[in-house]
């Protein structure tokens, strides 16, 4: 078993967490404070004892209640400097977030105040704690397409007036009876512009949510994709492809996924010549950021040196910067296994 303290010094990337999901309960109560919002919840114990989910839309409701005490810009730098600041000390090199503005915008946020906020701690974070990072806006499905398209053209705005930290749109919130093709005309308009498009699909939905996120949305990565598992010419075809999965296996267990961390389909995923990554997704709610991800499938699925070096290396490679920023980063997990002696070869 390798031990804790080495799998927490390896340099990684993560791919996939919400920074509204990032919320930590006492958090939520200073901003609530601050910005006199009244909370459902008498103290920080009382909320965090409500983060025992069934399943996904009973996650979501508590998850949008807690993003109403983000009101001001400072608001959402101070979410994402806490972030940020606890991403660095699990040595996470490079972040990749998502945010929802539709919950923002719908309750009267300017997306401008939202991404003001976000972008200053993403340029404060690279420069003083040497983590580098970059922003998807995810739409929600449950909202109606129209807000959708007015979403996608406001960011729109945002890119061409120099938010170059602004690279992607994604596609979130309750998956069951929202499939993909739902929102083609929005990937098309958001691809046009210039984001690179993912998607959360064989989360909770079937195999074909994921076919129908590669083949109508033109996904350049796939988040969660657990159910591709069940289509063997579908995991065949995401091999082939090299399309990484950013997988959140703490999700996966508070939400229902998988019943036991035993039976977490990682391990299998890369057996299969796969390129799944390790992430938080929601780590405020879900018991563990992406370190505490790391152990428990580490643990649980008695991974090698070899799985470990490959979840990191592909964090890397499935990221979307440069290639000699990779590079670089890929080096310093090359020199971590040298020097931890670890053998990846196979």
């Amino acid at each position: 078993m390798i031990s804790r303290d080495i799998i927490a010094q390896i340099p990684k990337a993560e791919l996939h967490v919400h920074i509204e999901g990032t919320l930590e309960a006492e958090q939520c109560f200073e901003l609530a404070r601050r910005n006199g919002v009244e909370l459902a919840y008498g103290s920080v114990e009382e909320l965090q004892s409500a983060y025992r989910f069934n399943d996904l839309q009973e996650f979501l409701d508590i998850y949008y209640q807690g993003a109403n005490v983000l009101i001001e810009e400072q608001d959402f730098y101070d979410l994402t400097w806490a972030y940020l600041t606890k991403a660095r000390t699990q040595n996470v090199l490079h972040t990749e977030m998502f945010f929802d503005p539709q919950t923002h915008t719908m309750r009267g946020i300017d997306m401008e105040t939202v991404l003001n906020g976000i972008t200053a701690a993403m340029a404060e974070a690279e420069s003083s704690l040497d983590i580098s990072s970059r922003l998807i806006f995810c739409i929600l499905r449950h909202v109606d397409i129209d807000n959708a398209l007015d979403t996608v053209a406001v960011a729109e705005y945002y890119k061409e007036h120099h938010i170059d930290r602004l690279i992607g749109i994604g596609l979130d919130s309750s998956e069951n009876g929202y499939p993909p093709n739902f929102y083609k005309d929005i990937f098309d308009r958001a691809r046009a512009a210039g984001f690179i498009p993912v998607a959360h699909a064989g989360e909770e939905g079937p195999p074909e949510y994921v076919r129908e996120a590669l083949d109508i949305l033109k996904i350049e990565r796939l988040d969660h994709g657990n159910r591709s598992l069940e289509d063997d010419a579908l995991v065949e075809r995401l091999a082939q492809e090299s399309m990484a999965l950013t997988v959140c296996p703490l999700s996966n267990l508070n939400l229902k996924v998988v019943a036991d961390m035993k039976n977490h389909p990682l391990r299998r995923m890369l057996d299969l010549g796969l390129k799944a990554t390790v992430n938080s997704d929601d780590p405020a709610y879900f018991g563990g950021y992406i370190n505490e991800n790391y152990f428990a499938v580490a643990e649980a699925l008695d991974l090698t040196e070899a799985h470990l070096y490959s979840l990191a290396r592909n964090s890397f490679e499935a990221s979307f910067i440069g290639e000699d920023q990779k590079a670089t980063y890929i080096a310093k997990l090359d020199e971590f296994a040298a020097s931890n002696g670890w053998q990846i070869a196979g």
